[in-house]
């Protein structure tokens, strides 16, 4: 069922130096914007304590909740090496947060100075896109069901603790918090909750979900067993 506490992804010594002697540290309170889609770029951050979600607004009008980022996590670094660069996506802050702020004309001087470095960030960026994809894959392959499943998933492996009687998901969510990361709306994923408490496989207690059978999620999904470090919610 997994460890006792699931082991947080790090960044290189090299790179996480680097970005902790950044220009200057910001506090940013819960419920504001680090960053909105469409501003203009010319920074990126460090998230040093506290956490941060990405999200992508719809044509819709909806949210598409992309990433939960806490600490040692970079955010904004899509806009590297781009002409006129401007932020793909919202990053609002879920709890207060210390963030380290890195000027991304110095970073890119430097990674062109230093090949060390570059080759760090590179196989970074490597693993944050690879991600990506498997995450947007789930989206679009394996349907409502299976988005929230493998969402289940990905939560247990980012912020899973092992307890007694299963896998408690130490994130407080509401179903429409977890029905952005689905790309759903909040009445299916009140369904799908439904059903796996009624079988037992998962509990809910005041936002937070313990998972009971994770075997069960698993093979509903024909899960393909990828790596903690790729299958996570981060």
């Amino acid at each position: 069922m997994g460890p006792t506490t699931l082991e947080k992804p790090t960044l290189s010594n090299e790179l996480n130096e680097l970005l902790k002697s950044a220009n200057h540290v910001i506090h940013m309170e819960k419920g504001k914007y680090l960053f909105r889609e469409g501003m203009k770029s010319s920074e990126l951050y460090l998230i040093l304590s506290g956490r941060v979600r990405v999200s992508k607004g719809t044509s819709d009008g909806n949210e598409l909740s992309l990433r939960i980022c806490s600490q040692n996590e970079i955010v904004g670094e899509l806009t590297l090496f781009t002409d006129e660069p401007k932020y793909l996506f919202d990053c609002r802050i879920l709890e207060d947060s210390k963030i380290a702020v890195i000027q991304k004309d110095e970073l890119e001087r430097r990674l062109f100075e230093n090949t060390s470095l570059a080759f760090e960030f590179m196989k970074w960026m490597s693993d944050h896109f690879r991600k990506t994809q498997t995450k947007f894959r789930d989206l679009v392959l394996l349907g409502k069901k299976g988005a929230m499943y493998s969402t289940l998933i990905r939560m247990t492996n980012s912020y899973g603790i092992q307890k007694d009687n299963g896998i408690l998901i130490d994130l407080h969510l509401t179903n429409q918090e977890l029905a952005n990361f689905c790309a759903t709306t909040r009445e299916s994923v009140n369904r799908m909750l439904h059903d796996l408490r009624e079988k037992g496989i998962i509990t809910v207690s005041k936002g937070y979900i313990t998972i009971h059978d994770l075997d069960y999620i698993k093979k509903e999904i024909q899960c393909e067993e990828c790596p903690a470090k790729y299958c996570s919610i981060e």
